[in-house]
């Protein structure tokens, strides 16, 4: 332990002579306060994360060399320039040394490990989300509270931790894999493939975190219209403008475009079409976390809630066509009633 601990030492000391990579500063003054984003009502019963099946789970003896990789998302997006001058101004290493193709990730290293075994590493995704390596919980509150000056768009705290993702890894011999829920990286690599090998663990525990919170969002908005269809069965008159209407589908389609245009829920991102060893690893993960089942099932609701949202559009039309038409036959009565008028008198 004491010489992992020496060699980790080593390696941070080697990550501070690298130079700096470039990131673009943005004005804090466009940062929105977290105060304007209206709260969940109530956390979900269950969270949509990946839960541990108690037959995946470690033996007590081999707990001793397990460290923990913890994944949250706490907003739409970052500003990781701002946030990469913040965190090296309170003493925090940046890793320079990753590919320039993975440009939309900041990645930090720090002394305070939980375990001596691994250096702590933290993963910062410009999509809103982080991923913490063998850090201990001190600093990681720590650096949540950096976090949250660079955040657009914050979620509600409640979520962002109810809607978390945790899984074990370890150090050891043979290739870096993922085994029945357990991590395994090579302890023969160097730093930058290991920091790359992360990198791919880390990316696909940020969509999953990411779909999470989608997942969450589009649930909330299901509770809001699920009163409609009963309301249209009973023949009863649905309390909704045409304005809110029109709110509702915008909802539906920020959601439809977060999902399908937006960030690389369908498609392997191009970082790992060269790079067949961390596909594999970045598949493997997102196969694991049950990405695109979870993602097929949220279109489908999606599509279900636009059938019903234009059900009710074209409702509130054919009432704005039927008062029109109202108006028109009225105001022919009117002037015909004139005509008479005029005609007799």
């Amino acid at each position: 332990m004491t010489e992992n601990y020496k060699l980790n030492k080593e390696h941070i000391e080697k990550l501070r002579d690298i130079p700096a990579r470039c990131y673009s500063v943005v004005s804090t003054g466009k940062i929105i306060p977290k105060h304007s984003i209206q709260p969940v009502k109530r956390p979900p019963k269950a969270p949509r994360t990946k839960q541990p099946s108690r037959t995946n789970q470690p033996l007590l003896s081999d707990t001793q060399n397990l460290m923990q990789c913890t994944a949250f998302a706490t907003a739409d997006e970052y500003h990781l320039g701002n946030l990469c001058h913040d965190l090296t101004s309170h003493g925090y290493v940046e890793i320079t040394s990753l590919p320039r193709d993975a440009a939309n990730v900041l990645v930090i290293v720090t002394e305070k490990s939980a375990k001596d075994d691994d250096a702590g590493m933290i993963f910062f995704f410009r999509e809103g989300a982080v991923v913490f390596w063998n850090v201990e919980e001190k600093t990681m509150k720590n650096i949540m509270r950096v976090l949250e000056h660079h955040e657009i768009q914050p979620y509600e705290v409640a979520l962002v931790h109810w809607e978390n993702e945790e899984m074990n890894y370890r150090k050891g011999e043979g290739q870096s894999k993922l085994h029945k829920g357990e991590i395994l990286l090579n302890s023969e690599l160097d730093i930058d493939e290991v920091v790359l090998q992360k990198f791919a663990f880390s990316n696909a525990l940020c969509l999953s975190v990411k779909l999470a919170i989608w997942e969450s969002l589009l649930d909330n908005f299901v509770e809001s219209i699920q009163s409609i269809p009963e309301i249209l069965k009973s023949r009863r008159k649905v309390k909704l403008s045409h304005a809110d209407v029109m709110q509702k589908i915008g909802e539906l389609f920020a959601l439809r475009h977060h999902i399908n245009l937006s960030s690389d829920l369908l498609i392997t991102p191009d970082f790992y079409w060269d790079r067949e060893k961390l596909e594999e690893l970045y598949d493997k993960t997102c196969q694991f976390l049950n990405i695109n089942r979870r993602v097929k099932v949220m279109n489908e609701k999606l599509q279900h809630c636009m059938e019903l949202t234009d059900l009710m559009r074209n409702h509130l039309n054919e009432k704005h066509a039927l008062r029109l038409e109202w108006m028109i036959v009225i105001l022919i009565t009117i002037e015909v009633m004139f005509e008479l008028a005029r005609v007799i008198f």
